[in-house]
């Protein structure tokens, strides 16, 4: 029997890199999968592999910054599997490390809408799903850049930060009516994202000599964190950052 055998998940930003990967270990765990991406296209994809290795899921577009997508998101999942067990809010969007200057408006809106807001709009429309039950597990992804500076540009810093923060108030909140709220946090992550940034010379050596592991995460890697915190194996966990970022912290 697979660690979240008989769950419903929802997973955002499902449509590739760390969204792909834990939507496709979700469903090996014998999670019924709904594969969020703001691209239709992308989530169908995730789905497709994920029923081909024989896991079951459906795929919803949504653009998690928009509360009437994630309404609209949550009640279809809602309706197709009669309940929701986990949440992986893993949307997210990267500002280029982008300085403090350069980022203007759309630059902090768009990074801050994605990655803050929408995790909050998507956790504020599951939870009360959840309680229902009485039980559920939370886990968003937050960032090496949610606990140091340097992590990304100013926007994708401080939207970091901020899941962290809703991370904890919500565990605060919601931990004694039977829901478990956590976060991982990942160092230099190579995916689709951040192609552009492990080709250029300089990028890739800042990633590498930051970090006591001298190379860049797999998605894999950070879909294993993703599902010990989803799963019973963290039952006593809430609140709490898993940071899975090959040794960047400790520098």
């Amino acid at each position: 029997m697979g660690a979240l055998e008989g769950k419903v998940a929802i997973v955002t930003g499902a449509g590739s890199g760390i969204g792909r990967a834990i939507s496709l270990r979700f469903a090996k765990e014998g999670a019924k999968v709904a594969a969020v991406d703001y691209m239709a296209a992308t989530a169908e994809e995730t789905v497709s592999m994920l029923k081909a290795a024989g896991g079951e899921g459906m795929s919803v577009a949504c653009d998690v910054s928009k509360t009437a997508d994630v309404d609209r998101m949550v009640t279809a999942v809602a309706d197709a599997y009669g309940k929701i067990d986990v949440l992986c809010n893993n949307a997210g969007v990267f500002d280029g490390f982008t300085p403090t200057l350069d980022t203007d408006d759309a630059l902090w809106d768009r990074v801050i809408g994605i990655n803050l807001k929408g995790v909050f709009l998507v956790a504020r429309r599951v939870i009360p799903e959840m309680l229902k039950n009485g039980k559920g597990s939370i886990v968003n992804t937050a960032s090496i850049a949610g606990l140091v500076a340097n992590g990304g540009g100013v926007a994708y810093t401080a939207s970091k930060h901020g899941v962290v923060g809703v991370t904890r108030q919500l565990a605060a909140e919601f931990s004694g009516q039977g829901l478990r709220i956590n976060a991982f946090c990942p160092g230099g992550i190579l995916t689709g994202m951040t192609k552009d940034l492990a080709a250029d010379e300089a990028t890739d050596a800042l990633i590498k000599s930051g970090q006591l592991m001298p190379r860049w995460g797999k998605p894999e890697e950070m879909a294993a964190a993703a599902l010990f915190l989803a799963s019973d194996e963290s039952s006593f966990s809430t609140g709490s950052l898993l940071v899975v970022d090959g040794g960047w912290t400790t520098r």
